[in-house]
């Protein structure tokens, strides 16, 4: 077993060589957060979008493009969305949007939250634009099925990428960590080397409680779950909280909104302000910065410091 080093805020990817099994753990610390400093959500609600975040680090460290992807979950219950977007270079953002008026129980499991009435949904988006500028957003759009975030997961991967996976997520107000298996497909013609190695992997990976995700390193993590398989770790990939909220993309969302609606609210209140969803930054827009937004002035530089 090639031993792991010790890590933080990134993704560990592994083979398990006699097992034809695919690995990778991730752990969100300080990253994980930054997010959560950001947003006042209800522990179930926070914790269910730690899981998302760390299951979209997972899948997310194996895109072959420069690009982004976004997991999320469309409630019809007192939560509305989860979504998580995760970048090609470790960077990823998260945020959960509940119903006005909501009230979510402490022991409220996911299903409660978003599939009250049976009509959540869970979408994949890969969007390569990024590396690709011509080439088009794949988006895949099943219904709500599982009872957790891991179980919504493992059935996609099964049914629309037809990759037999094992999820193991965990989320507190700490850490967001997570575990993903995934057999090898056979090569043609080649006997399997271990018949039995993908059944044995997923009772191994079973055997880990959410708070032993939660607490043990992922160095020790794999040790004490593969010490007696033949391990290779490849190099830590590093995951970071970043958002990609601009003062500029704030102003291009205002000019297609139209000078009508902008001039309404300022009469009203004075100053246009945008709360970005994802870091909960706020831009403010009084009536020079929306003049010049449609009448070709410049507008206040983003380092004022009473502007944002």
């Amino acid at each position: 077993m090639s031993a792991p080093r010790p890590m933080r805020d990134g993704v560990l990817r592994f083979l398990l060589r006699g097992a034809s099994v695919r690995g990778e753990v991730v752990v969100l610390d300080r990253a994980w957060r930054e997010v959560i400093a950001r947003h006042a959500l209800p522990e179930p609600v926070r914790d269910r979008l730690g899981e998302l975040s760390a299951a979209a680090a997972l899948l997310g460290a194996t895109l072959k493009f420069d690009g982004s992807l976004v997991l999320q979950i469309h409630g019809d219950g007192p939560v509305a969305l989860f979504v998580v977007e995760y970048r090609s270079d470790g960077a990823f953002r998260a945020t959960a949007k509940l119903r006005e008026g909501a009230s979510i129980p402490q022991d409220a499991p996911l299903p409660a939250l978003v599939d009250a009435q049976g009509r959540g949904r869970f979408v994949v988006t890969l969007d390569p634009r990024e590396s690709a500028p011509d080439k088009p957003t794949w988006q895949g759009i099943v219904p709500f099925e599982g009872a957790t975030v891991a179980g919504v997961l493992e059935r996609y991967m099964q049914r629309s990428e037809r990759v037999p996976t094992r999820l193991g997520l965990a989320a507190d107000g700490g850490r967001a960590v997570g575990l993903l298996l995934q057999r090898l497909p056979d090569e043609a013609g080649e006997p399997q080397a271990d018949a039995d190695g993908w059944n044995r992997m997923q009772q191994l990976a079973d055997t880990v409680a959410p708070e032993e995700l939660l607490t043990l390193p992922a160095d020790e993590l794999l040790r004490r779950l593969f010490w007696q398989e033949s391990l290779y770790a490849f190099d830590h990939r590093p995951c970071r909280f970043a958002c990609r909220c601009t003062r500029e993309k704030v102003g291009d969302m205002l000019r297609m909104l139209g000078s009508d609606e902008v001039e309404a609210i300022l009469a009203e209140r004075g100053e246009v302000e945008v709360r970005c969803e994802y870091c909960n930054q706020a831009y403010r827009f009084d009536l020079v910065d929306s003049l010049a937004l449609f009448h070709s002035l410049a507008p206040a530089s983003e380092g004022d410091p009473t502007r944002h």
